[in-house]
């Protein structure tokens, strides 16, 4: 299933120029809004939920209707400059952490070069809050070290675990089978970051967690569906009993030691999940609780420019990112790249 690219009104009356390179990324400077003079980056790669989808989409709204000022990154194919998902060694533009107030993060099993490696290092030596979405539970592999901090994959002193709190466990839901329906957890309902969120779902599935302590703050559990569907009704039987979390808060001790954080994780988070207006708004709300702002009673976390993510799945072939050539700027303000599903996806008219 494919969609043709469409153009807003903003890009036909030249807003479409806010949104500027960032060295290799994109830049969305801050509207007026709450977080104005707060700067978030967003990092998307990921070969298989569309990172570099969704996390444009969520700059445009962070920025534009709140404020923030936005840069997002993307694995860059450095032959060519273009995006490529299958590229691990290679997010170039995270010397924008130094002066961050945010890092939202949504990576898949990254090897980064030490020059990439040690910004993010220092942003977290600092303290400063994280958002970790889908597959930044294992975000990083290989041997990516920075002095003292591995980011090693199922490592215990590695991202997903020490910051976020787990790593890669397992599908719990079947994967491109079952879907995975957001239930708040009553004992934390009042949460700021819970504050408008009335339904989240996610066709990308639950995650297994096992891994958290007890000391994280819960929000959200994630309940098997039958279906794909967003109607869809949790599947009978042990699955859901108990459910899996799927989306926390928790407090983090730095790499080396000498500081302590914050980081928001869901493990929902792939391109279509994020046609969820509630799971927008819980993501959006992180990013006001985290960065020190008061959470509107109703965050509006309306589409920018039209977004139609592509459905999840591998695209192996670099050949094919080459193809399409999407540079950061295809996804600048004005402009919805048209989106081409991975062979063998089924019919999604879910978007």
């Amino acid at each position: 299933m494919k969609f043709l690219p469409t153009m807003t009104a903003a890009a036909l009356f030249g807003l479409a120029s806010l949104a500027t390179a960032a060295g290799p990324g994109l830049h969305f400077p801050g509207k007026e809004g709450p977080g104005k003079g707060k700067k978030i980056v967003l990092i998307a790669g990921d070969e298989e939920y569309r990172s570099e989808e969704a996390l444009p989409m969520l700059a445009k709204i962070l920025s534009q209707r709140h404020g923030f000022d936005c840069t997002v990154l993307f694995s860059i194919d450095p032959a060519n400059g273009h995006i490529d998902p299958n590229q691990q060694k290679n997010i170039p533009g995270t010397e924008a952490l130094k002066d961050a107030d945010l890092m939202l993060i949504s990576t898949r099993f990254r090897d980064l070069p030490p020059e990439q490696t040690a910004p993010i290092t220092a942003f977290l030596n600092a303290g400063k809050p994280v958002i970790g979405l889908r597959t930044a539970t294992h975000a990083f592999a290989g041997d990516m070290r920075d002095g003292d901090w591995g980011y090693t994959f199922r490592d215990k002193g590695g991202f997903g675990l020490k910051i976020l709190g787990e790593t890669w466990v397992a599908h719990h839901g079947a994967h491109k089978k079952e879907g995975a329906r957001g239930v708040v957890v009553e004992t934390n309902a009042s949460h700021p970051v819970l504050r408008g969120v009335t339904d989240v779902f996610a066709p990308s599935d639950v995650y297994t967690v096992k891994n958290l302590t007890g000391n994280e703050t819960v929000l959200l559990h994630g309940l098997v569906t039958e279906t794909m569907a967003p109607d869809s009704k949790p599947v009978a039987g042990p699955k859901n009993n108990p459910p899996q979390a799927l989306a926390w808060l928790r407090e983090y001790t730095a790499p080396n030691g000498t500081a302590k954080g914050q980081a928001f994780c869901t493990t929902a988070g792939a391109s279509v999940d994020l046609v969820s207006e509630g799971l927008r708004r819980l993501v959006v709300n992180a990013a006001f609780h985290l960065t020190g702002l008061d959470v509107p009673e109703k965050t509006d976390v309306s589409y920018v420019d039209p977004y139609h993510p592509s459905f999840f799945g591998f695209v192996n072939d670099s050949k094919i990112w080459a193809a399409r050539n999407l540079k950061p700027a295809d996804f600048g303000l004005g402009k919805s790249p048209a989106a081409v599903d991975p062979a063998g996806s089924p019919e999604w008219p879910h978007r």
